[in-house]
Parts: C-alpha cells; sequence; structure tokens
C-alpha cells in the first residue's frame, strides 16, 4: 500500500496494529506459564482477554473506515515477542527471571502506547472520531497493564530479584561503609 495520504498512513498503522494484537494473543499464554509470580501470571491473563478485545477494535476501526480488517505483518512486534520468548527459555533465579519477563513485556507496552498514539493523532486529525474513540480505549487498557507491570516489579518482583543475588549484600555493605 502506498503511503499518499493521511487516510493511508491511519490505514497501515490499523493493520499493523491489528497483526500486533493478534501475534500477542499468541504469545501472551506463553508469558503466563513461565511466570512464576502468581500476581505476574494473573496479569498476563487478564492481559490476554484485553488484547483479544483490542483484536476487536482494531477490526472495527479498519471497517468503519471502508477497509478490509486485515492486518499487515508487524516485524516490530515479531521481534520484541521472540526477545520474549528467550527470556522464557533462561535458567536462573525465579525472582531474576520474572524481573525479566516484566522487562519484556514492558517493550512491548511501550510499543502499543506508542502506535496507537500515532494512531489516535491520525484518526483525529482525519476527523475519524469514532476509530479514535475506540483507539483511546485500547491505549488506555495498554497504559494500565503498563502501569500493572511497574508496580508489580517495584513493589514485588524486584525486590526479590536483588534478594537473590548474593554479591548485592556485598555491594550493600561496601555503600553503607563508604557513606559513614
Amino acid at each position: 500500500m502506498a503511503l499518499d495520504s493521511m487516510q493511508d498512513l491511519l490505514v497501515d498503522s490499523l493493520r499493523d496494529l491489528l497483526n500486533a494484537e493478534k501475534q500477542l494473543v499468541a504469545a501472551l499464554p506463553k508469558m503466563a506459564k513461565g511466570a512464576q509470580t502468581p500476581e505476574l501470571q494473573d496479569a498476563f491473563r487478564k492481559h490476554l482477554e484485553e488484547t483479544r478485545t483490542h483484536v476487536s477494535r482494531a477490526e472495527q476501526a479498519l471497517e468503519s473506515l471502508g477497509v478490509a480488517a486485515r492486518g499487515k505483518h508487524c516485524p516490530a512486534m515479531e521481534g520484541l515477542i521472540e526477545e520474549g520468548n528467550e527470556t522464557l527459555q533462561e535458567e536462573g533465579d525465579e525472582a531474576v527471571l520474572d524481573a525479566a519477563i516484566i522487562s519484556a513485556a514492558q517493550k512491548v507496552e511501550h510499543y502499543e502506547i506508542a502506535s496507537y498514539g500515532s494512531a489516535i493523532t491520525y484518526a483525529e486529525m482525519l476527523g475519524e472520531r469514532d476509530v479514535a474513540t475506540l483507539l483511546k480505549q485500547t491505549l488506555a487498557e495498554e497504559e494500565a497493564a503498563d502501569q500493572l507491570l511497574t508496580r508489580l516489579a517495584e513493589a514485588d518482583v524486584n525486590r526479590r530479584a536483588l534478594e537473590a543475588d548474593p554479591d548485592a549484600e556485598e555491594e550493600d555493605e561496601e555503600e553503607s561503609g563508604a557513606r559513614t
């Protein structure tokens, strides 16, 4: 598809997002299974249900623009998912691995947040209020998912990962001694 207009750019962006969301529908169950923390598992399961809705919204947005609701391969999401899959294959301390999984998941969320933000801007510029409204709902859910991952990391997972590091205590003691 040639990008000759903002309308073309909006359609192209939506098709990219549709494919990205479909890739995530396949990836999120693996992330939930690979996570060790029950709250993290639940977060992935909840986001899977939301992601299925994101697919529907992207399809609705495309249909409301009068174009076929088909995706366009999203290599960026493919790469982010592959990176997450590599993380899931790692061995090590469960808390450290969960911290790595959260990081991989947040990279996905940040990609989606940026992509939805751009698509919303295009839709608003074109006066496509219904499309913008659909996309804003999804953007809010993506931002909430990112915030939940941050809370899980900061409140529990990262702390436990640090405790698993035998060198962390020595470093803490050295830092305390240096400040006295």
